[in-house]
């Protein structure tokens, strides 16, 4: 895997969904493929842009409709049982709940109400998202949970927009499965990865 520094200027980063497009064109003749790469957005600057740290199965490629990349370096994925990790996840914990104003779905002969995402908006709640997140592959040690602004987008084509809202998660874990850990880092963790979601950064102790 290939993890990236990258520039995007303002005029593509001041909504989420533009930005994630930016990034898209570090993969030329791959537009049509399914995403193999998470970010997250480590600073924005109004008028500037957006540093951003990618991590990806492929190597980027900078040309001159893409954005800059300021550093790259080839990483393989090498953790042990009972290895102790720092770690960094921007996440956007929620959980899917059925509402019937938004009408049902045929599955198998059978009706169902439409499901919707709602945001976990308290610390316990947040916190037990991220630990069955983990549960699988890692055990969480220490947390530090850091509640972010709400993140706003529009898709212009499609002619509407929505908001998510995130949670920076720093702490300490223990890997408990490293292989289940390893296949886990590279789909990424939770949902809107489209929008900086999902990466888990790792730093040894």
């Amino acid at each position: 895997m290939y993890l990236s520094k990258i520039h995007i200027p303002w005029h593509q980063a001041q909504n989420p969904y533009q930005l994630h497009q930016a990034l898209w064109r570090l993969f030329p003749g791959f537009e049509d493929a399914d995403r193999e790469f998470l970010f997250r957005v480590e600073q924005l600057q109004k008028g500037i842009g957006a540093q951003v740290l990618m991590q990806s199965a492929m190597q980027p490629q900078s040309g001159e409709q893409s954005p800059a990349l300021l550093a790259q370096r080839e990483y393989v994925l090498n953790v042990q049982n009972g290895q102790r990790l720092r770690f960094r996840l921007r996440a956007n914990p929620i959980k899917t709940i059925k509402d019937s104003s938004k009408g049902t779905v045929e599955k198998k002969g059978k009706t169902f109400s439409k499901t919707v995402r709602v945001p976990l908006l308290h610390e316990e709640q947040q916190q037990a998202w991220l630990e069955r997140k983990l549960q699988a592959f890692a055990q969480l040690e220490t947390l530090i949970m850091q509640p972010e602004p709400v993140l706003y987008f529009r898709k212009a084509k499609e002619g509407r927009s929505g908001k998510i809202q995130t949670v920076m998660f720093d702490g300490v874990l223990t890997v408990t499965d490293a292989e289940a850990f390893n296949n886990q880092i590279t789909k990424g963790i939770g949902p809107a990865k489209a929008f900086g979601c999902g990466l888990l950064s790792l730093a040894r102790i």
